[in-house]
């Protein structure tokens, strides 16, 4: 059975976005988005709500000349990788290997999980609280970016009562903290 994974970058106050929508802040240094890279390697599709997918689509197209390599890898990552889009007002895709879904059936999500044969993740912490709430969370990846942001979109659900077990930890250069936990 393939497992759900959530990934997140935060705040230290465990925002992914502040009070005006900004999340410029979370961009990461070569050191952590080279460790991103090889997390999502293992992922064969991503699941999205419409505001996480219309901030990722820009890897479908954009223009790698002159960027870093951990840059042209992640989009040679994304582009390969599968999606699922839940959202009632998007009609089609901008992007290949997509499709749409107009509502986030737990049940098909954990027949999906049931049925894969790489894992899955979740996009958005919207998306992802429902997922949390549903039990459907296997596995956490939280990035604590060396920032306060004091408000803004949280990070994770604030109705979830998971149990998790800490699994590994990495602090990076710059000050970025990694947190791997396990649902147990």
């Amino acid at each position: 059975m393939s497992k759900l994974v959530y990934s997140a970058i935060a705040s230290l106050d465990g925002y992914v976005a502040d009070e005006q929508g900004n999340f410029d802040w979370a961009a990461p240094d070569e050191e952590v988005h080279a460790f991103v890279n090889e997390l999502e390697r293992p992922i064969g599709t991503y699941l999205y709500g419409r505001r996480m997918y219309e901030t990722m689509v820009v890897w479908e197209t954009l223009d790698l000349a002159g960027e870093p390599d951990v840059v042209r890898d992640y989009a040679e990552i994304w582009r390969g990788t599968d999606k699922i889009v839940f959202s009632r007002t998007l009609t089609e895709p901008a992007s290949a290997r997509t499709r749409i879904e107009r509502d986030v059936d737990p049940e098909a999500v954990s027949r999906l999980k049931a049925e894969a044969e790489r894992d899955l993740s979740v996009g958005g912490s919207e998306l992802a609280a429902q997922a949390l709430d549903a039990g459907l969370v296997d596995e956490l990846h939280l990035f604590l970016m060396p920032v306060l942001v004091g408000g803004g979109t949280r990070a994770l659900s604030q109705t979830a009562q998971v149990e998790l077990k800490l699994v590994d930890e990495h602090r990076f250069t710059q000050g970025t903290v990694h947190l791997h936990y396990r649902a147990t």
